[in-house]
């Protein structure tokens, strides 16, 4: 009997666009999408009865068992398709938790950084924009001179981060930074991630992004 995947999402999430870009690289395409809309509070009786502590996307429902959180999710899904390449996690210890630290750094950095960004309705201000570039910095000095995160051929990390990238136009335009020009390494390596079929099938389109951020600001009264 063939695997059931279902995959609750949110289309401008980089949560779920990492998880379905982890999905693409494994060659897995039997899944079904099921968007929610977090952000207007609209949450599926599907996703509360699957992740009823966080309540939040992504999740994957694996032959009607749910996993919550995008970056177990990335593993779960290296670790049960462990036959199918590339494999996603370096191979030896070290590494995987090199990864995975970076992995946080950026889940608790780059998202804090870019909302404070979109919610302020006079605009970022020089501290906010020094912050954003500081952490796009950090990432840049670990990728170093290297193609991908991992070294040579795109893995865990590259997968958690590109989803980022649909932001820096929306961060461009509401906070005039470009990291094409404060970052050029890393938009090299991002430019370079979006060749790759699994990351140009998922992630969002920069523009419809920005429209998104604007829709953001105005329901909550910041544009």
């Amino acid at each position: 009997m063939s695997d059931e995947l279902v995959l609750l999402e949110f289309w401008p999430s980089p949560f779920s666009t990492r998880v379905k870009i982890a999905l693409e690289e494994k060659g897995i395409t039997n899944y079904e999408l099921r968007g929610e809309d977090l952000y207007f509070g609209n949450k599926s009786s599907l996703l509360l009865e699957n992740n009823p502590v966080h309540k939040k996307i992504p999740v994957l429902v694996h032959n009607g068992k749910p996993i919550c959180e995008s970056l177990v999710i990335i593993e779960y899904i290296d670790e049960v398709w462990k036959h199918n390449s590339p494999a996603l996690l370096p191979s030896h210890p070290y590494d995987r938790a090199h990864a995975r630290f970076w992995a946080d750094f950026n889940d608790k950095m780059f998202i804090n950084s870019l909302r404070k960004i979109w919610r302020k309705k006079d605009g970022a201000t020089d501290e906010d924009k020094k912050e954003f570039i500081g952490i796009m910095r950090s990432l840049e000095a670990e990728l170093g001179d290297k193609p991908y995160f991992g070294g040579q051929t795109f893995g865990y990390l590259d997968a958690v981060l590109i989803p980022d990238y649909s932001w820096f136009y929306a961060y461009n335009k509401c906070a005039q930074v470009s990291i094409e020009t404060e970052c050029p390494t890393l938009d090299t390596w991002a430019k370079r991630c979006l060749l790759r079929d699994s990351v140009k099938r998922c992630l969002p389109d920069n523009v419809k992004m920005y429209e998104f951020v604007l829709q953001l600001k105005k329901r909550f009264g910041n544009e």
